[in-house]
């Protein structure tokens, strides 16, 4: 009987776990490797390139720069008037382009500026709205000078030819770093 006793005294309930933690590795590494990561793309804008000159604030006229600004409630405010984002567009090509020489419209595409400002509180999809009919207007500005100048399609001309509207008629969109008009810590 005491044999016995010894033989279940040597027989073990535990579960040899040496190879779990292989396992459990191979399938993190399986699940890595198989995953993708959506990230967010983003707006594609490329920024100008560094420059250690000093700007003459002097230099910058008025006249040429298309200020829009959209507060917290999403409302916009163009050149210190309300306008809706509708309008945007077109009011933008009209002011870059200038077709009718008024004073108060920029002297010319390569000198107009857009600067465009908002509060922390707007909501991104305005933001993205405000920036996609800016962004708009250059694209409609580019393709009517594309059919004047080629007679063809601004998205079929072969890159140098794009890079020769794009030198006449510059996208300069200016972004502003967001302020808290709500906190009352503005900049």
């Amino acid at each position: 009987m005491s044999l016995r006793g010894n033989k279940k005294e040597r027989m073990s309930t535990e579960i040899n776990a040496g190879s779990m933690a292989d396992i459990a590795f191979l399938l993190l590494i399986f699940f890595l490797v198989t995953t993708t990561i959506n990230s967010e793309k983003g707006l594609p804008v490329k920024l100008p390139p560094w420059s250690d000159e000093e700007v003459d604030p002097t230099q910058l006229n008025t006249r040429n720069v298309y200020s829009v600004l959209v507060n917290l409630n999403n409302d916009l405010l163009v050149r210190n008037e309300p306008m809706d984002i509708a309008d945007l567009r077109e009011n933008a090509k009209e002011f870059i382009m200038n077709p009718t020489g008024r004073e108060d419209l920029a002297e010319s595409p390569k000198k107009a500026i857009i600067s465009l400002k908002n509060d922390r509180g707007t909501r991104y999809e305005t933001y993205l709205q405000v920036y996609n009919e800016l962004k708009g207007a250059y694209n409609e500005i580019w393709e009517t000078e594309s059919q004047r100048k080629y007679n063809a399609s601004y998205d079929d001309l072969p890159i140098p030819q794009k890079k020769e509207i794009q030198k006449v008629i510059p996208l300069i969109i200016s972004e502003a770093e967001p302020v808290d008009v709500a906190g009352g810590g503005g900049n």
